[in-house]
């Protein structure tokens, strides 16, 4: 058989993510790209500004949002493990396919968490939509200003290398590799 018959037959037998991990995939994705903006708009934003409070809340709100979703789909996929790559590829595709996934997990997590040691131990409130507010933390600077490292110094560009590196590895299966791999994280197409 040749490449392309290869090829074929790996897409067809990819099996995908379940439709819950699909969605968790997707909504996830869609806060990360709300709250992106939200965060470069409210630190550009003067202090003196009307919505400045609301913006910063809807920033924690939705990153308190995508730190939950994350538990929910770590814990869907621990039951649900991924379903395999397509045989064509090489084992250190897989291997750092397998690392650039974990590291998002872990971003994911460690972002919400850090912004709200950020805010708990900074004397700042976390409210969560204006609905509920969050515990507070005793004041504690040296906290604080680690949880702003993480956070602001190391973490946000870690979320932006991530997330073009998958974005980009997604185009390049898509384009060039034609392979079916983002085929594993979109509802099955019955023929």
């Amino acid at each position: 058989m040749n490449s392309t018959t290869n090829d074929r037959l790996d897409v067809m037998t990819i099996r995908c993510y379940t439709l819950t991990a699909q969605a968790l995939h997707w909504i996830v994705a869609g806060l990360m790209f709300t709250v992106l903006p939200l965060a470069w708009v409210m630190v550009n934003m003067p202090h003196t500004a009307p919505d400045r409070e609301w913006i910063y809340t809807l920033h924690k709100s939705v990153g308190l949002t995508i730190l939950a979703l994350v538990a929910v789909r770590l814990g869907w996929r621990a039951l649900h493990p991924a379903p395999p790559l397509p045989g064509r590829m090489a084992r250190w595709e897989k291997a750092l396919a397998f690392a650039s996934h974990w590291l998002l997990y872990l971003i994911l997590v460690g972002m919400p968490v850090s912004g709200y040691l950020l805010s708990a131990t900074g004397g700042k409130s976390v409210p969560y939509f204006g609905l509920i507010t969050l515990p507070s933390l005793p004041n504690n600077p040296a906290v604080s200003d680690a949880a702003r490292w993480v956070h602001v110094a190391i973490g946000q560009w870690l979320v932006y290398v991530l997330i073009l590196l998958h974005v980009g590895a997604t185009a390049w299966h898509v384009a060039v590799r034609r392979d079916g791999v983002l085929d594993r994280m979109l509802p099955e197409q019955k023929a």
